[in-house]
């Protein structure tokens, strides 16, 4: 399967997933608001899902491919299938103990995610109580980003990337039917969080049987591959999972603010998430094991390097600039009814327009970070990590004063272009981001047609001044006709400055290799 359409099919299911996400955060921000409670419940939220995307889907995702592919090649299928099953195994019972003893740490786990709650003991009780909840979450859904690694390595990327469809229907299905049966709505989410986990699960292990890998669960044993898998996972939790550090990092610093600050990151989060998620994570999790393939079979990878680059940014950057532009309308568009009034939508968009700069970075950083894991450095990562992490917390500090909740949301966007750039700059003193004649010749064309789209997104916006205004359908129409006049014209105008050919789409996935420059 070529590059391309393997990031089309994950892209495509990613893009699914998102617009369910979106009616659940539409129906959670009418039923919850922006307030103490909504707070508790993202921040339980937040918990599992962090942990999850630090040692399991990134840490395990970055170090289990490599070295599964090499396995496959190497000693065969059925070595590979062994090491998979170890791996599970491995996995499962230090969840399991994790699990215990986040339970009854929970309250301590709170006071170091949480510690502004500890001024309103209410709120902070809450959010003790629904992280327990949903800290379940944490095993079934690691154990699907393994499954979903196994299912990747065999180029099929389908199952894994529709899996959190079944997430959002779970919440969606909480929030309507189940709330009136609990105490509050957030305790009918936390416990929709929690039996999600286990539909995906059992989701993904019939996808595994289908496959022809119906791995079984064995005692745990640390041979010679293990002992290596499990030596690369610390510090790749840190370089593949820096964003959802930088994330948490909000959430603490948010918990100080007034009451709904965290609900204003989690929502402009949320709508960032959308391209992140169809472009960055869809080339992400396409490169990778191209990547480590094409590395293994002895070649230098610089043509899908670069074509995933020129991917990343023909796709991110007019979503980053069409964000920053219409995050007002696009909030209160989608989340300004119920107890999310006006007041909210508006705090809510700023956050998204400092989130939105960052997304190129953030893209990039899964597009480069191919580039280490499938040569399995895992060194280099965590220290580029350490340093974007250092960055955040120093920004952060500096502009949540004056900027509050948004200057939160800017030093996350600052941190993720420094990761970038150091990534990008290291591998190409190494000599493993060789940029070619194509990409050097198309990015400024890029750029040109980004602007282009800019102008044409608020030329359009002054013009539907009078119906931004109107009632919610008016202004819904007249923002799908903003965002597809301005999609239309990027597109055009990509192809009139030559940015991008239908062919590229046709053969990005080919091996052949475009005029190199030092």
């Amino acid at each position: 399967m070529s590059l391309v359409r393997s990031v089309m099919t994950v892209g495509s299911l990613t893009l699914g997933s998102r617009v369910f996400g979106f009616v659940r955060d539409i129906l959670i921000a009418a039923g919850l608001g922006a307030g103490p409670l909504a707070d508790a419940f993202f921040v339980a939220f937040r918990l599992p899902n962090m942990f999850r995307r630090l040692f399991a889907e990134g840490a395990f995702a970055a170090a289990f491919v490599p070295l599964f592919n090499r396995l496959a090649e190497t000693e065969g299928r059925d070595a590979a299938e062994r090491f998979a099953e170890d791996a599970l195994s491995v996995l499962l019972w230090t969840l399991v103990a994790a699990i215990v003893l986040g339970q009854i740490a929970m309250p301590g786990l709170m006071m170091v995610f949480a510690p502004g709650f500890l001024a309103e003991p209410e709120t902070f009780a809450v959010a003790v109580e629904l992280s327990r909840i949903t800290f379940p979450y944490l095993l079934f859904i690691s154990l699907v980003s393994l499954l979903g690694g196994v299912l990747n390595s065999l180029g099929r990327f389908a199952a894994a990337a529709a899996s959190p469809i079944l997430l959002n229907l779970v919440l969606i299905g909480a929030i309507l039917v189940a709330a009136p049966f609990f105490p509050s709505p957030a305790h009918a989410l936390a416990w929709g969080v929690a039996v999600a986990g286990v539909v995906q699960f059992v989701g993904l292990v019939v996808s595994c049987r289908s496959a022809g890998l119906p791995l079984r669960l064995r005692p745990p044993r640390f041979d010679a591959h293990i002992k290596l898998l499990l030596r690369r996972i610390l510090p790749l939790a840190v370089g593949a999972g820096v964003y959802q550090i930088n994330l948490m990092i909000d959430v603490i610093l948010g918990s100080f603010l007034p009451a709904g600050a965290i609900s204003f990151l989690y929502f402009a989060d949320r709508v960032n998430q959308l391209p992140l998620g169809v472009v960055g994570v869809a080339i992400g999790t396409a490169l990778l094991p191209q990547l480590s393939r094409e590395i293994r079979a002895g070649r230098d990878g610089h043509h899908s390097q670069n074509r995933a680059m020129e991917l990343s940014l023909l796709l991110a950057l007019p979503s980053s600039v069409a964000l920053a532009l219409l995050a007002h309308p696009i909030i209160s568009i989608l989340f300004e009814r119920g107890l999310f009034g006006a007041t909210e939508a508006s705090l809510t968009a700023d956050a998204l327009a400092a989130f939105a700069w960052g997304l190129p970075a953030y893209v990039l950083v899964k597009t480069l970070s191919a580039g280490f894991f499938a040569r399995e450095d895992t060194s280099t990562p965590v220290k580029i990590a350490g340093v974007a992490l250092v960055g955040n917390v120093a920004l952060n500090l500096a502009l949540i004063g004056p900027f509050q909740h948004v200057g939160i949301a800017a030093a996350t966007a600052a941190s993720g272009w420094i990761n970038a750039s150091l990534l990008g700059w290291i591998l190409y003193r190494r000599g493993h981001l060789v940029f070619d004649s194509q990409l050097i010749a198309r990015l400024p064309r890029i750029v040109a047609a980004t602007v282009g789209m800019a102008v044409i997104v608020v030329g359009l916006r002054c013009g539907f001044e009078g119906i931004m205004v109107g009632g919610t359908i008016s202004r819904a129409i007249g923002l799908a006709a903003i965002i597809a006049a301005g999609g239309f014209g990027y597109v055009g105008l990509a192809f009139l400055f030559k940015a991008a050919t239908r062919n590229d789409f046709r053969s990005l996935g080919r091996r052949k290799s475009a005029t190199p420059i030092a």
